[in-house]
């Protein structure tokens, strides 16, 4: 039921509720994944190149003399560049995963009224539909190597090892032939099948308050002996002459992929958005934003985001329909702030 002098909180914000660490890469060899503790970290090493002009020119600059002086000047550059040894063909990354209790509490909310109204809504979800059908999308984007980006592009074989962590140690461990599983659905069949819903079920008891969950993800890659492999991109806001044009992330010296990439690459479950069949899945984002496209998935005027769903959702009593509804939950696992603006 709707209440007319309910409105939305202007102080709300959520904890995300799937927490990845930062991965890092290793080196060995396909034939010795048991032995994948002893495998060396992959480092950064600078490559200073001399590019060429390639960039599409302004009319202006067309002219041929023009385009033999720039020609002449070289586009030198330093990047950071990560590659196998000579001696290893495959690429292990591992980071941990926690399904933490609470989704759909506030970290922080000063109106009672709202707050009250909004655990009820989740409860309902909870009750009616609840947290399964996330967390075997997440479980999916674990099991298929999702999390690989660039890596798992034309990867000879991708093993992906999910295992429960009790004390520190392996309690249960589920593998998966990543590349077998798809990337723009959510179906599996056979033994991946019921792997995945056991590892569904764990993840959605974690969401649910159920009991603790925190997951060990390694990914072995076979990629072949010396190719370059794909660390996270550092954000360098402001470059001096003579900077190096490409900054890799690196741990310690062990190169390295951000846990917010990771993150990403977990909560592409959204396949609910308006015209979802031609492009698939997108990341779980409150404007269905696509940075590689420049485009908003989820506009406001259609009444499809987040922020629409959730006011008609608690202030109004409009339940939205079923995809939506996963939506808005997916948004509240991921976290982060949104009270209205005054």
């Amino acid at each position: 039921m709707s209440d007319t002098y309910l409105k939305t909180a202007s102080v709300l914000a959520f904890e995300r509720k799937l927490d990845p660490s930062d991965a890092l890469l290793f080196s060995g060899n396909w034939n010795e994944r048991d032995q994948a503790d002893a495998w060396k970290p992959v480092a950064l090493r600078p490559k200073s190149v001399r590019g060429t002009i390639s960039n599409r020119l302004k009319t202006k600059d067309q002219d041929p003399a023009k385009l033999d002086a720039a020609i002449e000047n070289p586009n030198l550059q330093t990047v950071d560049v990560a590659a196998l040894p000579g001696d290893a063909d495959t690429l292990q990354v591992r980071f941990t995963l926690r399904a933490l209790r609470g989704t759909g509490t506030p970290s922080a909310c000063n109106d009672a009224a709202y707050q009250k109204r909004l655990l009820e809504t989740v409860q309902s979800y909870a009750e009616s539909l609840g947290f399964g059908e996330l967390a075997r999308r997440y479980a999916f984007n674990l099991a298929n190597g999702r999390f690989l980006w660039r890596n798992r592009v034309g990867a000879e074989q991708v093993l992906v090892r999910v295992s429960k962590l009790v004390d520190g140690r392996a309690e249960k461990t589920w593998e998966f032939d990543a590349l077998a599983l798809p990337l723009r659905s959510f179906e599996a069949s056979g033994q991946a099948a019921s792997e995945l819903a056991e590892l569904a079920s764990l993840i959605e008891g974690g969401l649910k308050g159920a009991h603790h969950v925190l997951l060990s993800v390694t990914a072995f890659v076979r990629v072949g002996a010396g190719q370059e492999v794909f660390p996270s991109q550092e954000l360098i806001l402001d470059r001096g002459r003579g900077d190096k044009s490409k900054t890799l992330y690196h741990v310690d010296g062990i190169a390295g992929i951000h846990s917010q990439k990771l993150g990403n690459a977990i909560r592409t479950v959204d396949t609910w958005y308006p015209d979802a069949g031609e492009l698939g899945p997108i990341a779980v984002e409150p404007y269905g934003s696509v940075t590689t496209q420049g485009k908003a998935y989820r506009q406001p005027k259609a009444k499809a985001d987040f922020y629409s769903l959730l006011d008609n959702w608690v202030l109004k009593g409009k339940v939205p329909d079923e995809g939506d509804q996963h939506f808005v939950m997916a948004v509240l696992v991921r976290g982060g702030v949104f009270g209205e603006v005054n």
